[in-house]
C-alpha cells in the first residue's frame, strides 16, 4: 500500500496547472447514460474517483475511450444494473441513478461506499425521484428504481438536515430532463459543479434554467443528443494548493482557476493574513506567505459559502499559525478526524461537537500519520511540508480518490515528496 514521505522545510515557488474538477466530472460522466449518441468530455482528472466511473459505465454498456485528460463515451444500449463490487468503491456512482431511470425506466443501484466522514444519506435522492414517479424498493442492499410508464415533472424541495444535497440535486435534475412536463427543483444544491452539470445537459438539448440557484426549472424533452465539454477547474484541488503556498511558499502561482469559484477561500486566506493576486481574466492567482498572521473563524456552509472539503486544510495552516482560530463544520460535523493526526505532529487542538478550537504553534513536528478520507489526507501533506523532520502519511489511496498526481505537483513546485510502499 502506497504512502508519502514529506521532508520538511522546503520552500514552494513557482507555477502549476489547476486540473478539472473531480466533483464535477462525476455526474457529467454518468449524464453521458442519457444518450446513445457520443459525448467528447475534456478536463477529466486522472484520479481514482473517475476512473471508478469509467469502470461503472463501462460495466453497464458504454464504449469508453480515455486518453490525456480527454473521455469519449458512446452507449447505443445500456444496462440497468449498476455492478455492487464497483458502485460500492464511490460514494458519487449513486449519481448513475437518476440518468439511468430516465433511460431505462428502471435501475438497480447498490447502496454506494465512500469516504468514512459520517452519515451521508441518500433519502433526498429517492424523494426527488420518487416525486418525478419513480417507485422505490430495497432488496439485499440494492436500490430499484421503476417508472413503468415514465418520470413525469413536479416540484420537489431538496431541504436537507445540513443543507442542499448536490449530488441529489445532480440526480433529480438529470432525470427531470427526459420526464414529461416541467420540474421545479427548490432549495436546490447551487455549488458550481451543480451548474457546471446543467450546462453540460443543456449543450445535450436539455432546458435547464436557474442551475447556481436555490431554484432550477427543467422543461423535460423527448431526447438528448451527443456533445462536447471542458470541465471546470477543481476549486477544492485549488483552494488545497493556496493554503500550501500560504504555509510554506514564496509566491506560488496557480494556472487554469476561477475567481468567482475561490472568494471564499481567497478571503480566508487574507484574513489571517496572506496575500492572493488574480490576473484580470481570473483565469490565475499567485499567493504570497503573509508576515503578519492572525487566527480566524471559519464556519462551513453550502455554496457560496465555506466549502467543508476544505475545512480539514484550513485547519492544518491554523495549526501554526499564531493565535486562535475557532473552525465549525455544519455540513460534517463529524469530518475532524484529521485533528487526531495533527496532534500527533504537536498541533494544539480541540475538537467538540462538530468544532475545532486551534492554538497555533510555533512548528510542527513529523510523525507517522494516517489518511482517513480524501480531505483528511490532503491536511496532512500540508502539515508536513513545514513539519520539522520526515513525515510518513499512509493509506495514500484516500488522496488519490480527488487529486490528480499531487507528489508531482508539488515536486514541481519544490518540495521534497516521495512515494513508497
Amino acid at each position: 500500500m502506497d504512502k508519502l514521505i514529506v521532508h520538511g522545510g522546503a520552500t514552494l515557488s513557482g507555477a502549476i496547472n489547476i486540473s478539472g474538477s473531480k466533483n464535477a466530472s462525476l455526474p457529467i460522466l454518468a449524464a453521458t447514460l442519457l444518450t446513445a449518441e457520443e459525448c467528447v468530455i475534456r478536463r477529466v482528472p486522472d484520479v481514482s474517483d473517475t476512473n471508478y466511473m469509467i469502470q461503472i459505465l463501462s460495466a453497464l454498456g458504454m464504449e469508453v475511450e480515455r486518453s490525456s485528460g480527454t473521455v469519449r463515451i458512446v452507449g447505443e444500449k445500456v444496462s440497468d444494473e449498476a455492478p455492487y463490487e464497483l458502485v460500492r468503491r464511490m460514494r458519487a456512482s449513486i449519481c448513475v441513478m437518476g440518468p439511468l431511470l430516465a433511460r431505462n425506466r428502471r435501475c438497480v443501484v447498490s447502496l454506494p461506499g465512500g469516504c468514512v466522514i459520517g452519515d451521508r444519506p441518500v433519502d433526498l435522492h429517492l424523494r426527488g425521484l420518487e416525486a418525478l414517479g419513480a417507485k422505490v424498493e430495497f432488496e439485499a442492499g440494492n436500490i430499484t428504481l421503476t417508472a413503468t410508464h415514465g418520470l413525469r415533472g413536479a416540484e420537489i424541495d431538496l431541504r436537507g438536515t445540513h443543507g442542499p444535497t448536490v449530488l441529489g440535486t445532480d440526480n433529480v435534475m438529470m432525470a427531470a430532463t427526459l420526464a414529461e412536463g416541467t420540474t421545479v427543483i427548490e432549495s436546490a444544491a447551487a455549488e458550481p459543479e451543480v451548474l457546471d452539470l446543467a450546462n453540460f445537459l443543456n449543450s445535450m438539448g436539455a432546458k435547464i434554467s436557474g442551475a447556481g440557484t436555490r431554484r432550477i426549472v427543467i422543461e423535460g424533452v423527448s431526447a438528448l443528443h451527443g456533445t462536447e465539454h471542458n470541465v471546470i477547474p477543481d476549486r477544492i484541488e485549488a483552494g488545497t494548493f493556496m493554503v500550501a503556498a500560504a504555509l510554506a511558499g514564496d509566491a506560488v502561482t496557480l494556472r487554469r482557476v476561477n475567481r468567482e469559484h475561490l472568494k471564499v477561500i481567497t478571503a480566508a486566506l487574507e484574513s489571517s493574513g496572506h496575500r492572493v493576486v488574480f490576473n484580470d481574466a481570473g483565469d490565475a492567482c499567485t499567493i504570497y506567505r503573509g508576515g503578519n498572521l492572525a487566527g480566524v473563524d471559519l464556519v462551513t456552509a453550502p455554496y457560496p459559502g465555506y466549502p467543508t472539503d476544505m475545512q480539514a486544510q484550513m485547519t492544518a495552516l491554523l495549526a501554526t499559525t499564531p493565535g486562535l482560530s475557532v473552525i465549525k463544520d455544519t455540513i460534517f460535523p463529524q469530518r475532524f478526524m484529521h485533528c487526531a493526526e495533527l496532534k500527533r505532529m504537536g498541533a494544539d487542538i480541540k475538537v467538540d461537537q462538530g468544532t475545532a478550537i486551534v492554538r497555533g504553534v510555533a512548528q510542527l513536528s513529523a510523525a507517522p500519520v494516517m489518511a482517513s478520507d480524501l480531505r483528511a489526507s490532503a491536511a496532512l501533506v500540508l502539515a508536513a511540508l513545514t513539519a520539522k523532520g520526515r513525515t510518513e502519511i499512509s493509506r495514500l489511496y484516500h488522496i488519490d480518490r480527488g487529486y490528480e498526481h499531487i507528489d508531482e505537483k508539488f515536486l514541481m513546485l519544490g518540495a521534497r515528496v516521495e512515494r513508497a510502499q
